[in-house]
């Protein structure tokens, strides 16, 4: 039996695909063995939001060829996309798809096998795609939360952000197939589903008659499914519509990623962000008015081209206002071929280190004052797994996104468990189980 490794750079959405191309090799008879295992295939799936990214990738091309000289190496992905040209040059590669093509990937395996080797590259004008390319997820080998790609592309163009052109125009995968998966991932045993994208509340946009709320409500039908969760999301997509059509649904759970960027509305602006720090404050006041014990997360990126220390403090005066039950901050890093890459006014690495650090510290702090609201309180936890590092422990989530550690036996995996929150670790809280209380 030949074996193929995967490697998988970026977000949830190359996730879902690195799943799904493994299915395509497992149909074909491939065992889908560790990357760091001798294999005869090497699929990178690669991400270029970063220039960390792009030498990331190239990096596990290198150890994939020291694995085995004689593996294939295929890279796909985002990466790719952008730069066919480069990646085909590097030593060892056989073949190159970009964020198209990709439910071929076996077939142009054989090709390459059967030709003696060289480099093939399928990358199309990905501008010019129209139609969702059918990835499917059929086997699901995890029983706890499920991530579902209902949607592909971007047409939000923001200045520092290569992805509208590595992903092309938004593309929403047809109803009937995103039903279709949420029934078998019910019958599979999973309790939650991550409805996510490039720009998940495009949703419905480009084929009419159906949205983002629609495509919720229809999941919210289906049996055996006990949460929904979304992906992120942008401010303009909590309309009242929004938040009447969460509030009557109590599937979907109350936790919402809501792309910030930036607190300073004079950077807001060059980013091309389409709205202004009032506009997401209401926003953010809207939901907790509306929806118990929900939690807001967000992105916030610092350094970008302009921003000076003024600025820079009004972005953290602004998110310690909002008070985010958590933050993921990056550093901008320039992407060729978008817009901010080019401006003169860049910010020199060690502020861009120094406002990081800031405002890394003040998300722990915040996260520990949410976490803290809640203990003391029996939550619904959906138990996903053992602790890595704590013997005897699962971990779970909270459907605000508590991140949960508790003792449990093996059997409660893939449940959802009363919880007595009893302990603040800052990351995460320590429950106790029913049964334990009992």
């Amino acid at each position: 039996m030949k074996k193929v490794a995967f490697f998988t750079l970026g977000c949830k959405v190359n996730q879902y695909e690195t799943e799904a191309m493994a299915e395509l090799f497992e149909a074909e008879n491939y065992e889908v063995v560790d990357f760091e295992e001798k294999a005869d295939v090497y699929v990178i799936n690669t991400c270029t939001v970063t220039n960390l990214s792009d030498r990331k990738s190239r990096q596990m091309i290198r150890k994939a060829r020291r694995k085995n000289q004689n593996a294939i190496i295929a890279v796909v992905g985002c990466y790719a996309q952008i730069s066919p040209e480069e990646v085909s040059s590097i030593p060892g590669v056989n073949l190159v798809i970009g964020t198209k093509q990709r439910n071929r990937i076996v077939e142009y395996i054989k090709e390459i096998e059967n030709s003696g080797g060289g480099v093939a590259a399928y990358v199309d004008d990905i501008m010019r795609t129209r139609d969702f390319e059918e990835l499917k997820v059929e086997s699901y080998k995890e029983r706890t939360r499920a991530f579902l790609k209902i949607q592909e592309g971007c047409n939000q163009f923001c200045t520092y952000c290569i992805i509208p052109y590595a992903r092309g125009p938004i593309r929403s995968r047809q109803p009937h197939d995103v039903l279709n998966e949420v029934r078998k991932l019910a019958e599979s045993g999973f309790k939650e589903v991550v409805l996510t994208g490039i720009h998940v509340a495009s949703y419905g946009k480009d084929i009419g008659g159906i949205t983002i709320l629609d495509i919720i409500k229809k999941v919210h039908e289906i049996d055996g499914i006990e949460r929904i969760r979304l992906g992120s999301i942008e401010p303009s997509t909590v309309t009242d519509e929004f938040i009447a059509t969460a509030r009557s649904l109590h599937k979907l759970c109350p936790h919402y990623h809501i792309s910030l960027q930036s607190g300073c509305d004079k950077i807001l602006k060059r980013m091309n962000r389409k709205y202004t720090s009032d506009d997401y404050r209401k926003v953010v006041d809207t939901l907790r008015a509306n929806i118990p014990d929900v939690a807001i997360t967000t992105d916030v990126m610092v350094g970008f081209p302009g921003e000076t220390d003024e600025d820079f403090e009004e972005t953290y005066k602004f998110v310690d206002e909002i008070s985010f039950a958590h933050m993921h901050v990056f550093k901008y890093s320039p992407r060729k071929g978008t817009p901010a890459a080019g401006y003169s006014d860049q910010v020199p690495p060690e502020k861009k280190e120094e406002r990081s650090n800031r405002l890394i510290e003040l998300s722990k702090r915040k996260t520990e004052e949410f976490n803290g609201r809640f203990i003391g309180r029996t939550m619904k936890v959906l138990m996903e797994k053992e602790t890595d590092n704590q013997e005897g422990m699962l971990e779970g989530l909270t459907p605000n996104y508590i991140r949960v550690l508790c003792k449990g036996e093996n059997s409660l995996k893939g449940r959802i468990v009363d919880v007595r929150l009893v302990e603040n670790k800052v990351d995460h809280v320590i429950g106790l189980t029913e049964n334990v209380l009992q």
